[in-house]
This record gives structure tokens, C-alpha cells and sequence, in this order.
């Protein structure tokens, strides 16, 4: 895959170890639940260490009053993918308690593996918000670009998106469409089977999320 300059794929030691017990098929599913919280909030720290609104208060210490910048009010919204992108959501608001959030459904025709738009629910005022777009699988890049779009068209003009596992397929399509988006990657795999599934990749997360296979 070529590189991105709108694109970061993450070489932590952390996240690579929790990487190889989510994609282990003997982890419960409350671990593997647990396993994408953790790994979306340490995705959340790198993501926004120079991307998100602040703003100077004044502080009284113990010994004296001094300046203090903190993150602006309101200032960041979380839109997950359905189904799979809840599970991250909680990964976020352990740094973002206050968060709003948002949600765009989408569902794969397995026939043509086009993504398709079943419902839309966004926060007022998102078009002034940083959005934080989230999905842990980011395998053809069809329902992320779309979820883009879709926006896009709201309005939203500082868009960061998220994933855990990602294809190159997928990765470059979304890289390509949406120069203007930052796309975060925890691990890059090797590429999509037939049936547009990320391989090694962990299975369906939403089923292993939720326990529904």
C-alpha cells in the first residue's frame, strides 16, 4: 500500500498486544468487548494530541493562581458505525465523558458488498464539532466514505476516523476519496478473502461484540 500523508497506522507495543488476544477465537466476549475499549481509548489519546479545541483557564493551586489550558466544552462528537462501531464508543468517553453522540447505520449487501444506509442520527450542532467516525473494522472502505459523505453533507468540516483492524483495500479507498479526513489504524492487515473479509483479521466483530454467532 502506498502511503498517505492523511493516514496513520499505530506501532504500539500496547496495542499490538491487545491486538493479538482480540483476534484470538477463544476470547470471551466480554474480554473481547473489553479488549476494544481499551485499545480505542489508547487510538483516542494518539489521535488527538494536537487535534482538538482548548481553551485557558485560571487555576488556584495550593501555592498560587496560574494559567491552564483544557479541552473546550462540548467540543467533540462521537458517531460509531452500527452495528460494530458501539463498541467502541465507551473507548472514547473514558477521555471524553461528555461527548455526544451520534449514530449512522449501515449494512453490507452481501451480494454486491456495497454499503447501505438504514438510518441516521446525529447530535445538534455536530457541524461545529470535532466528529470522531468510528468503526473497528475498516475492510472494503465503502461504509466508511460513505459515512463521510453523509457528513459531509451535515455540514462537519473536522472529521477524524478510527479503526482497529484495516485493509489495504479499504484503507486506500477511504485515503484516496477523503484526503481531507485523518484515518487512524491500530494495525494494517494483509488483504481482503472473496467475500470481503479482512484476513488474518478476527472474524465479525459485531457478532463477537455482541454475541450474536
Amino acid at each position: 500500500m502506498k502511503n498517505y500523508d492523511n493516514v496513520v497506522i499505530f506501532n504500539h507495543p500496547l496495542i499490538r498486544h491487545k491486538i493479538a488476544i482480540l483476534r484470538d477465537e477463544k476470547t470471551s466476549m466480554k474480554e473481547f468487548r473489553e479488549l476494544v475499549e481499551e485499545i480505542t481509548t489508547l487510538m483516542t489519546y494518539e489521535s488527538l494530541k494536537d487535534g482538538v479545541a482548548t481553551t485557558e483557564i485560571q487555576v488556584k493551586t495550593p501555592l498560587e493562581v496560574c494559567a491552564q489550558q483544557v479541552v473546550k466544552d462540548d467540543s467533540v462528537a462521537i458517531v460509531p458505525i452500527l452495528r460494530a462501531g458501539l463498541g467502541m464508543v465507551n473507548g472514547v468517553h473514558v477521555l471524553f465523558p461528555l461527548a455526544k453522540v451520534g449514530h449512522i447505520g449501515m449494512y453490507r449487501n452481501e451480494e454486491t458488498l456495497e454499503p447501505c444506509e438504514y438510518y441516521c442520527k446525529l447530535p445538534d450542532g455536530i457541524e461545529d464539532k470535532l466528529v470522531l467516525l468510528v468503526d473497528p473494522m475498516l475492510a472494503t472502505g465503502g461504509s466508511a466514505c460513505d459515512a463521510i459523505d453523509l457528513l459531509k453533507k451535515r455540514g462537519c468540516k473536522q472529521i477524524k476516523f478510527m479503526a482497529i483492524i484495516g485493509a489495504p483495500e479499504g484503507v486506500s479507498k477511504v485515503a484516496e476519496a477523503h484526503p481531507d479526513v485523518d484515518i487512524y489504524v491500530s494495525t494494517l492487515d494483509r488483504c481482503l478473502n472473496e467475500n470481503g473479509y479482512i484476513l488474518p483479521g478476527l472474524g465479525d466483530a459485531g457478532d463477537r461484540l455482541f454475541g450474536t454467532k
